[in-house]
């Protein structure tokens, strides 16, 4: 059974379709097509159920998951034993909500390739939680740990957010000096039923029951804020990026959340696995301090 064949095999199965499975692996979804053909017919099973969802694992194609999982560590860990990850060359990919993924992992990234000139950095920004069974990405970055699965979680750092607005809001909005205030002032929010984690909750801190404007992009929310169209809680980390947006009640209104890295629980036995990870886990740490220091020095 030809190793390649495996790996085209595990990405049909994580992305549940020959396009996706091919962008992943710079092929052809008709080269994937005729490779999973091939597979099947060495075996003498079908893998693949098709439906309009797209590519479904049959009971064999489940069972033979784990076998090629396997193949797919024995081959990493062969390579990193022969050499030819030297350098630490390659390609990965990073999950992370869009607020993390924005303000902090496109410096992250730079200096990840500024320490290995051979690596690849693909950074996903979704407001949701990532799937790793999948191979959705390599590493995720989650605001809560998950509470099942096979993933290996590393506590990376705390980050704050405040309630924050633009000057010229302020300016020309009645005054604010107290969580009471609150009720004569727009704020903006996530929209709540797409909250896609307890974490992201943050109105209730506010008492304010309802955001006039709401997105579910963190991005999209600072967006507004910077336009002046009302209050909004904020990361400290996104102000700095943010001309004229400043924190407000800071002594009444102050969150703390944790970032956490999620890994497949295989990739433990990965050597270029885990220098990633701990190169990514210095970077985050490293970047939110440096952010949030300039936010302490306006406040």
């Amino acid at each position: 059974m030809d190793w390649d064949d495996l790996r085209i095999f595990l990405g049909v199965a994580r992305a549940e379709s020959l396009s996706g499975a091919g962008r992943r692996l710079g092929m052809d979804a008709s080269t994937m097509g005729r490779r999973v053909a091939r597979l099947e017919h060495a075996i003498g099973a079908t893998l693949f159920l098709k439906t309009p969802q797209g590519y479904t694992l049959t009971e064999e194609g489940a069972r033979l998951i784990p076998h090629a999982e396997a193949a797919e560590q024995a081959a990493a860990a062969a390579a990193e034993a022969t050499g030819r990850e030297a350098g630490v060359a390659g390609q990965l990919r990073i999950g992370a909500p869009d607020g993390c993924a924005n303000y902090l992992l496109p410096q992250v990234a730079r200096s990840l390739c500024d320490a290995y000139p051979g690596l690849e950095v693909q950074i996903v920004a979704l407001p949701r939680v990532f799937n790793l069974s999948k191979r959705e990405a390599d590493m995720a970055i989650g605001v809560s740990p998950p509470e099942t699965g096979r993933i290996v979680v590393q506590r990376l750092v705390d980050y704050h957010l405040h309630l924050a607005a633009h000057r010229d809001y302020l300016d020309r909005s009645p005054p604010l000096t107290s969580r009471e205030d609150l009720r004569h002032h727009r704020l903006i929010g996530y929209i709540p039923d797409m909250i896609f984690d307890r974490e992201l909750d943050y109105l209730a801190e506010t008492g304010v029951e309802a955001a006039a404007i709401s997105s579910n992009s963190v991005s999209v929310q600072m967006q507004a804020i910077r336009a002046g169209a009302g209050l909004g809680i904020v990361h400290d980390f996104a102000i700095p990026f943010t001309p004229g947006v400043v924190p407000v009640l800071t002594d009444e209104i102050s969150l703390t959340r944790s970032f956490w890295l999620l890994r497949h629980a295989d990739d433990r036995a990965s050597r270029r696995m885990t220098l990633l990870a701990e190169s990514l886990a210095q970077a985050i740490r490293r970047e939110v301090q440096r952010l949030e220091a300039k936010v302490a020095v306006q406040t």
